[in-house]
């Protein structure tokens, strides 16, 4: 059946049913009303982000599940950058209205996959007609204090920098979907999930706030170019050495001398970087159970420098995700 058969209202019936019943004593007022409503404590984080067909995604490479998975995912990173912890969902869906019902309730399906892993609830949100797929989250998390909050702008001179998991994986992916790349089945797979299903650091989010890291951010964007907005936010630089980045094991197998230029710049891997003084950074690579990697120190000067292991400089352009930029992500 189509959207245009089911109606608006009837779509939000089938979405309603979908999503179910929250069993969350704090949600008052979840989908079917003119907004949702719940007991809010602490201090309240909030972020939002906007998929778009055949710029940020192609059904032609991506499934509507992944899709839903991938939205969702997005989103929760940022408030594992802050170090929060993510409550609800507001979804924003605009489709063509010869969309299968059974496409978007697979959307949902996908959503609902990751959200029920950090027992986040979808609450309520819009639909409308559209020439084209886009799809908008907000997420709403909460923080405690102040003080239990990473942010961009606390990188101090002396921190080293370090990072959760691998790099490249995400944009070899995309290499192979947009350039028909063949690799073994394994490899593609393995590269094809980590672009439509990375998995926020939530958890390792809150684990560095506990044990006192203050400056952090999720890359998105581009390892290289999310290290610059931190040290751009705190009025710092950075020092990274190209041996140390680590990177997944298949890109650098199958892409050679490339590997490392997709780890740096190609970005959607999701993972932290953040900075602290050595003791705390120590502790924390204890208590994370993911691999956390140092791979340089915040300096003075402002710039980004990527050194190789002589300690000459690279001079590759710092390119990082520009949604203005033109060219597409597909």
């Amino acid at each position: 059946m189509k959207v245009s058969e089911t109606g608006e209202f009837g779509l939000i019936e089938l979405i309603a049913k979908a999503v179910g019943r929250t069993g969350d004593k704090r949600l008052l007022i979840g989908i079917g009303d003119d907004a949702a409503c719940w007991r809010a404590k602490g201090l309240q984080l909030a972020t939002t982000d906007t998929l778009i067909e055949d710029i940020h995604f192609s059904f032609k490479n991506i499934t509507w599940r992944e899709l839903g998975w991938k939205a969702m995912a997005v989103n929760l990173s940022d408030i594992a950058a802050m170090g929060g912890v993510p409550l609800y969902a507001l979804v924003s869906l605009g489709i063509p209205a010869d969309t299968e019902t059974d496409d978007v309730i697979e959307l949902y399906k996908g959503m609902l996959d990751l959200a029920g892993k950090h027992k986040v609830r979808i609450v309520g949100g819009d639909t409308i007609a559209s020439p084209i797929a886009a799809i908008t989250l907000t997420i709403i998390g909460e923080a405690g204090s102040e003080e239990e909050i990473l942010k961009r702008s606390a990188a101090r001179p002396g921190d080293l920098i370090a990072v959760t998991g691998s790099f490249g994986a995400s944009a070899a992916g995309l290499a192979i979907m947009q350039k028909r790349l063949s690799l073994d089945k394994k490899t593609e797979k393995a590269l094809r999930e980590a672009h439509f299903n990375p998995m926020p650091r939530i958890e390792e989010g809150r684990t560095l706030v506990k044990y006192g890291v203050k400056a952090a951010i999720d890359v998105s964007d581009g390892l290289l170019g999310d290290l610059g907005k931190v040290c751009q936010a705190s009025g710092v630089g950075a020092q990274i050495y190209s041996e140390r980045i680590p990177i997944r094991a298949a890109v650098e197998k199958h892409f050679g001398n490339k590997a490392l230029k997709l780890a740096l710049t190609g970005g959607e891997d999701y993972e932290l970087i953040f900075t602290a003084p050595p003791t705390t950074i120590n502790n924390v690579a204890k208590k994370l159970s993911c691999r956390v990697t140092i791979i340089g120190k915040i300096t003075k000067n402002r710039a980004v420098q990527v050194l190789d292991a002589d300690g000459n400089e690279f001079s590759f352009a710092v390119e990082g995700w520009d949604h203005f930029a033109k060219r597409k992500r597909a």
